[in-house]
């Protein structure tokens, strides 16, 4: 009698044991051998289909998908086996407009965390914070959970609510949210104003602050740059704290904003040399001049892939200094490869490369100067990013507000604007008789 597992593995190496008459015979002693490995995994599933208590979770259908999902959860965090449901409801998402509770999480050390809160969406609302870990959605525990899989458990209609548990790591408190899901706006460029005189005078100094990069962020970036600007705006600093990227060409055309047309600014690379794309370059500005005043990012660990990006090249290439915490670390480009079944794998297949050949996936970028938050200072920030204040009174409660951070960055603009100032002065030509009235040089003659 042949045994189901043979029957298996002839089907599963049909095509090959077709070519085996032209072909050696592949090695099956070796460690990696495809043969060994997959007669070790088909053992192993017809061990399960004959003795696991419960005969209707072994089908292999079941047995081959749990195989699957558990393979591309090894590779990496951003790696995942989508059944036919779930890529079917990928696919509607990128149609639909956005209705969540305004959180972006990920996979940070095998935990779900929250990287960034829409300060207009529900949980910030509710008091949900960054670098929340979400414990329970509903009734279901996220122990197991891919990101995919609690978007899509967010995911819902407007109105509905949903029930979340996170663990604040800075407390060590688990708390209870109920969130009502609403249709989340896509404003991207927040707080664009010049910073309080009380600590930039007497210089003037802009700010802004990107939550994402979406398709009119450098659009209204540059709008907003112009009209610093003509207030006078002598430096700047562009926040890009707890923003979880978007789309990459959107962040290429921040970092145009700031350096000369076809700059280089990221590369990516995968194991086949041949199908790498071209690098990204910034795009033309038609004839509208470089803003070159002195600029600082802000990043902390919530500041991931397209922020990275911008961060790291601005870095690289000497154009911005870089304030904060090390930043996320996912600068790797993921592709979704449709399966005959209906499901789909998420793989990643290659990484992003900043202007020097740095690789940020899994180590960040670091700052050039550190300067970190404690979870307090953290929810003041999110607080008045989430008050109604606006023009100078805006201004003047971030005065107050106490961001270390930003002061930093301040301080650090004010410092290379002297420095540039006292260098300025030194060059200067040294004063004539004729430029300076009323000195008297010292070969004149005294009239008696």
């Amino acid at each position: 009698m042949i045994s189901s597992r043979f029957i298996l593995i002839a089907t599963l190496f049909a095509p090959l044991l077709a070519l085996s008459q032209e072909a050696p015979k592949p090695d099956t002693t070796t460690k990696d051998s495809a043969f060994a490995q997959l007669e070790l995994l088909t053992r192993a599933m017809e061990l399960v289909r004959q003795n696991y208590v419960d005969e209707k979770k072994v089908t292999y259908e079941q047995l081959i998908e749990g195989a699957l999902q558990g393979m591309l959860s090894k590779l990496d965090p951003h790696c995942q086996y989508m059944g036919k449901t779930l890529f079917e409801d990928m696919q509607q998402e990128q149609k639909d407009t956005s209705e969540g509770v305004g959180i972006t999480v990920s996979l940070r050390e095998g935990t779900l965390t929250i990287i960034t809160v829409d300060e207009d969406g529900p949980a910030a609302k509710a008091g949900v914070l960054p670098n929340d870990q979400i414990i329970r959605i509903g009734e279901v525990l996220t122990d197991n959970m891919s990101t995919m899989e609690t978007v899509q458990h967010l995911k819902g209609k407007v109105g509905e609510v949903v029930r979340i548990t996170v663990r604040r790591p800075g407390t060590k408190q688990f708390l209870d949210f109920n969130l009502t899901r609403q249709a989340l706006q896509e404003s991207s460029v927040r707080d664009s104003m010049l910073l309080h005189g009380k600590t930039t005078a007497p210089w003037k100094i802009g700010y802004a602050r990107i939550t994402e990069f979406t398709k009119g962020t450098v659009k209204d970036l540059s709008a907003e740059l112009d009209k610093l600007e003509k207030e006078g705006m002598q430096a700047f600093i562009l926040d890009l704290r707890n923003n979880p990227g978007g789309l990459i060409d959107s962040a290429v055309g921040v970092c145009g904003e700031f350096l000369p047309t076809q700059t280089v600014v990221v590369t990516t690379e995968g194991r086949v040399a041949s199908q790498n794309p071209p690098p990204y370059r910034t795009p033309a500005r038609n004839d509208k001049p470089m803003r070159k005043y002195p600029v600082c990012v802000l990043i902390n660990q919530g500041s991931a892939s397209g922020s990275e990006l911008v961060a790291g090249a601005l870095q690289d290439l000497k154009r911005a200094i870089i304030v904060g915490t090390t930043s996320f670390g996912k600068g790797s480009v993921q592709s979704v490869i449709p399966m005959k079944n209906g499901s789909a794998l998420r793989l990643t297949t290659a990484k992003y490369y900043t202007p020097s050949h740095r690789t940020i996936h899994e180590n960040g970028v670091e700052p050039n100067i550190v300067s970190a938050l404690t979870t307090d200072e953290e929810v003041r920030i999110f607080q008045w990013r989430s008050a109604n204040t606006t023009g100078e009174a805006r201004a003047l409660d971030l005065a107050k507000l106490g961001d270390r951070q930003l002061d930093r960055a301040t301080d650090v603009l004010k410092g290379v604007m002297i420095y540039d100032q006292f260098n300025k002065a030194q060059i200067a030509p040294v004063a004539t008789p004729e430029s300076a009235p009323g000195v008297t040089p010292i070969d004149a003659k005294i009239e008696k």
